[in-house]
């Protein structure tokens, strides 16, 4: 695969203001709707029993996560037509209109009336509103990821991306805040009749909020400049790029493997498989959710110095060795102390994958399909490996008997995805050091 010099644009005068706002704007709407988008899964438990209840917890466990991902199966639909809206449009229009959905999906979970008040309207409501999540999530990375490289100055393109991956740290962090407040302040009770809902209700401030910030910015320069803007950006994809396509896909899969099943399923495991008070599971994820805030900024800048390539391969390396031995850990010893060990050594490491990753494929594809090409192999990868990660997860244990199924799976995506980092090239000012 040969790197794609029509990116290379000339070197556009961009304010320092200028670029600290859209990193600004970029992280608290990205780490805004990532928090809109988690808060179920974190909550998967209490809601099977309000809005699935079929007689069996093991059952109504499994359609709760299961409604999880049906959001992913908007994504790609979501990520083409607003991956195409971006390209066409601009950026700042399509992330504008990602948080306002996102925040509607968000607030009707939020006063959806429980099973037990209207019946089978109740899962109805929580579908509907899942589905309007993964539209709007389809359509956020690969928008936001163009909006930031391309405002970022060309030997700090990883800094300027791995600012995204540091938003969801912080979405994870606060999620993981509010559940372990909500949960160790109220009572059961509490927590079952009107608790629950405080976090989707943020929803209600995130929308407005958040597409003021967004709608207050500047279109990218390099957006605004493009000479050559295509009219149908995924027929261009599939026509041209479909390597490059191919090669961001089986990268991404590690990363939403490890999103969704080391930050996002582990509350859920915590309780139903470690048998630990649900407190237990959100406090271990705020150290998880800390340490890529923090550390995906810190790798993204040692990327930009040292390369991407070699930062990826050995963190899918590490990840696929140490899977199963932390997995081993915390069912032999489960308790608060062994989960934050586990957060934190998977935390640094989904940090040190992530953090160079999306500046490696946002110098795939030049800006004209840039946030189709990305939305398009992103989205894909999540939903076919990511949405329904625990759903898959928690029939596999029920069905084995083994607690160790999360390891594999894991172990099977770094595999795939460290096989991909092959593809990888470094930029052009690296090549030439």
């Amino acid at each position: 695969m040969q790197a794609n010099t029509a990116y290379a644009a000339p070197p556009v005068v961009v304010s320092t203001d200028q670029r600290r706002r859209a990193i600004i704007a970029t992280v608290i709407g990205n780490g805004l709707e990532w928090f809109d988008f988690t808060v179920y899964s974190f909550f998967a438990v209490i809601i099977a029993k309000l809005f699935f209840p079929t007689g069996n917890e093991l059952t109504s466990l499994l359609l709760a996560v299961a409604t999880f991902g049906v959001g992913f199966f908007m994504r790609p639909v979501g990520g083409i037509l607003l991956g195409i809206y971006a390209d066409r449009v601009g950026r700042k229009a399509a992330l504008s209109l990602t948080i306002l959905l996102m925040a509607a999906g968000t607030t009707l979970i939020g006063i959806a009336p429980t099973y037990e008040q209207i019946g089978l309207f109740a899962p109805l409501i929580i579908v509907v509103a899942r589905l309007l999540q993964g539209f709007s999530a389809g359509g956020e990375m690969g928008s936001a990821t163009a909006f930031l490289t391309e405002y970022a100055p060309v030997k700090e393109r990883a800094f300027y991306s791995s600012w995204i991956q540091a938003s969801i740290g912080v979405a994870v962090l606060l999620g993981a805040a509010v559940g372990t407040f909500v949960t160790s302040s109220l009572s059961p009770e509490a927590l079952a009749s009107w608790g629950w809902r405080l976090p989707f209700l943020l929803g209600i401030i995130i929308g407005p909020v958040g597409y003021y910030i967004r709608h207050h910015l500047d279109e990218t320069p390099a957006f605004l400049e493009a000479k050559d803007k295509t009219d149908s950006p995924l027929k261009e994809i599939i026509r041209n790029y479909p390597r490059e396509t191919t090669a961001s896909f089986s990268m991404v899969i590690l990363w939403t493997v490890c999103t969704y099943v080391l930050l996002f399923y582990m509350p859920t495991y915590s309780i139903k498989v470690l048998k630990l008070p649900q407190s237990t599971g959100f406090i271990a994820g705020m150290v998880g959710g800390l340490c890529i805030m923090v550390f995906a900024p810190v790798v993204g800048r040692l990327a930009d110095r040292y390369g991407r390539r070699g930062l990826l391969s050995g963190a899918a390396l590490l990840i696929l060795v140490l899977a199963y031995p932390m997995f081993a850990y915390i069912n032999h010893a489960p308790g608060l102390g062994s989960l934050l060990v586990f957060q934190l050594v998977f935390g640094i490491l989904i940090a040190t994958y992530t953090g160079p990753i999306l500046a490696a494929f946002s110098e795939l594809f030049p800006a004209k399909v840039l946030s189709t090409g990305l939305s398009v192999a992103y989205n894909l990868a999540v939903t076919i490996f990511g949405g329904f990660a625990s759903f898959i997860i928690t029939g596999l244990i029920a069905a084995t008997g083994s607690t160790m199924a999360p390891a594999f799976y894991v172990m099977i995506a770094a595999a795939i995805s460290l096989a991909g980092t092959r593809f990888v090239r470094e930029p052009s000012y690296l090549q030439r050091a």
